[in-house]
């Protein structure tokens, strides 16, 4: 009995001790990098791209990367990640070639949009939206933006500051959170005619969904319906103060969802922020005023068509 329980001893320390080097590596090494796939991709610039791509950028981009002292996308700190994740600092997105992505090539643009995975072979962990969805003509449309002469992504050599990832974040980045596929076919856009099909492409593509579901770490991001609690609410992103800001539900549920609204209702709120009879919306519920009417609308039908789930949420204020 004693040579036994003598040998599980030993068994059991050798687990530890290869849980401890493994932890140990964790900790020690910086995000996992992966294998670049060099993609052969040119960006088509016109009037209309050009429009589309700042619409998109404005609702996808600035929110994280726009710096309110130089009024461009160079980056900031990001207050309202989650603590737990470590120091994360957004990156210099203008063309600047030794600070920003002017020595990026389209193709490794579209490889970081669409797998997370930048041209270093770094992985982008989720704190950065991933575009593996999204249609190509609106992927064009980002990236012909990025290189166009509006000021917010024009030269600026600012530095970036580099994240400082926590050991968390360097563990999930090994076990769970990994890079996704490119698309192997093309996507093309919604229907602009079908408002439940546009609206389903701008609820997912738009990251609504993210916020709006249960939690961050339960989202599907290749089938956003089957998040846990899609759109249901509940989640916790943070607002600039790094307080909690809980996300309400946007289900057709009656009792505690947008089931009794309107879609005038519906515009105001997305668009402008206003909830009729309640205080105006807080970050990090920006309004997305880049949206037409139509589109604000087709969200709202989408949203009508979706499994209604009770999930009373009470909304978050601070002073």
């Amino acid at each position: 009995m004693k040579k036994i329980l003598k040998i599980l001893g030993i068994g059991i320390a050798a687990i530890l001790g290869l849980i401890a080097i493994f932890l140990l590596y964790i900790g020690l090494t910086d995000i996992p990098s992966y294998k670049v796939e060099q993609i052969d991709f040119h960006a088509k610039s016109t009037p209309q791209a050009l429009e589309r791509g700042k619409k998109l950028t404005m609702m996808l981009c600035a929110n994280c990367h726009m710096n309110s002292e130089t009024r461009k996308l160079t980056g900031k700190r990001m207050l309202d990640a989650p603590p737990e994740f470590g120091k994360i600092y957004s990156q210099n997105i203008t063309q600047d070639k030794e600070y920003g992505i002017g020595n990026w090539t389209d193709g490794e643009i579209v490889y970081l949009l669409r797998t997370g995975i930048k041209k270093n072979g770094q992985y982008s962990p989720p704190y950065m939206a991933k575009l593996p969805k999204m249609a190509d003509e609106d992927i064009n449309a980002i990236i012909a933006f990025l290189r166009s002469d509006d000021p917010m992504v024009v030269s600026s050599a600012i530095p970036d500051t580099p994240t400082k990832p926590s050991f968390l974040t360097k563990l999930l980045c090994r076990v769970a959170f990994k890079p996704f596929s490119m698309p192997n076919k093309t996507i093309e856009m919604p229907d602009p005619n079908n408002d439940i099909e546009l609206g389903k492409y701008l609820a997912h593509n738009l990251d609504c969904f993210s916020c709006h579901s249960a939690d961050f770490k339960t989202n599907n991001y290749m089938d956003p319906s089957l998040s846990e609690g899609y759109f249901g609410g509940g989640n916790k992103p943070l607002n600039e103060e790094g307080r909690v800001m809980l996300t309400q539900n946007l289900t057709p549920d009656k009792e505690t969802g947008i089931g009794t609204w309107t879609k005038e209702d519906f515009i105001n709120t997305v668009k402008y922020g206003i909830k009729k009879g309640e205080n105006a919306m807080r970050y990090p519920m920006a309004p997305y005023t880049q949206l037409t009417d139509k589109e604000a609308g087709a969200i709202f039908e989408y949203l009508q068509t979706i499994p209604a789930i009770s999930n009373k949420v009470e909304r978050s204020f601070y002073n």
